[in-house]
């Protein structure tokens, strides 16, 4: 039992710094915070997605090349050009690494109001950081008595950012609804979405990439919405003036 809610208190903790600081925030530039309140982020980021943590500027990066060239092969997480999702996975990986060591030549437009912390960034996306993570969450599944066959939950554990990119970028340009007619693949995965905290209204999120709620029907429940409102209220993010806020393309980011 302990073992499985450590599963869901993961999957929801690295989740949530993914879709609020290195997607709206980072990759759309949704809201505004101050450098302080983006450092406290970044090191939660860090200690929720272990042994899976992506820098906030390389995603960043890797997500507005996504908007700009949806299902194209300069995408660089298309199901158009990828045998299968871990084929997809693979490549993602590999132009996220390129990105981070420099070796990849980046559209000057992608790297406009990126956030920065190379130092942090060198360690927490270090060989050597994966692997203390990768030690930490084998001893707490040591320590909780995990049965032998909740071993296996340790492999999306070490990989949870790329599943839960996996699941979005994958499955979202092929199966669901659209409530927007776009120039690409994108749909809407579920109706209600609490397993992905609004990602999986993909369709939504690429005819308004900017939005901070990315549902639009009434059903379609956002859980990020109102914490932003809240953070917003509370003073810890700026939140753009919504009403002069303009309707925004699908290739915009």
């Amino acid at each position: 039992m302990f073992i499985l809610i450590f599963f869901v208190a993961i999957w929801y903790a690295s989740l949530f710094c993914q879709t609020f600081f290195q997607h709206r925030y980072a990759a759309h530039g949704a809201f505004k915070m101050s450098k302080t309140t983006e450092k406290v982020f970044y090191v939660l980021s860090y200690i929720t997605q272990g042994s899976s943590y992506m820098s906030p500027r390389a995603y960043a990066i890797m997500h507005r090349m996504h908007h700009a060239y949806t299902d194209t092969e300069l995408d660089p997480h298309s199901p158009s050009y990828s045998k299968n999702v871990f084929d997809m996975m693979w490549r993602t990986r590999n132009i996220y690494k390129d990105i981070m060591n420099g070796k990849m030549v980046v559209d000057p437009r992608f790297l406009k109001n990126l956030p920065e912390w190379p130092a942090f960034d060198r360690w927490a996306d270090s060989s050597l950081s994966r692997l203390l993570w990768v030690g930490i969450y084998i001893t707490i599944f040591v320590l909780l008595h995990a049965s032998p066959w909740m071993y296996l939950l340790l492999l999306p554990i070490f990989a949870m950012g790329a599943v839960h990119g996996a699941i979005i970028n994958w499955f979202a340009h092929k199966y669901g609804y659209t409530n927007y007619r776009l120039k690409n693949t994108s749909h809407n995965l579920l109706s209600v979405d609490i397993l992905m905290l609004g990602e999986s209204y993909h369709n939504n999120h690429h005819k308004f990439p900017s939005s901070i709620n990315f549902g639009r029907k009434w059903y379609e429940i956002d859980p990020i919405y109102p914490v932003i409102r809240l953070f917003g209220w509370m003073g810890i993010i700026k939140l753009p003036n919504l009403a002069n806020v303009p309707v925004q393309g699908e290739n915009e980011f």
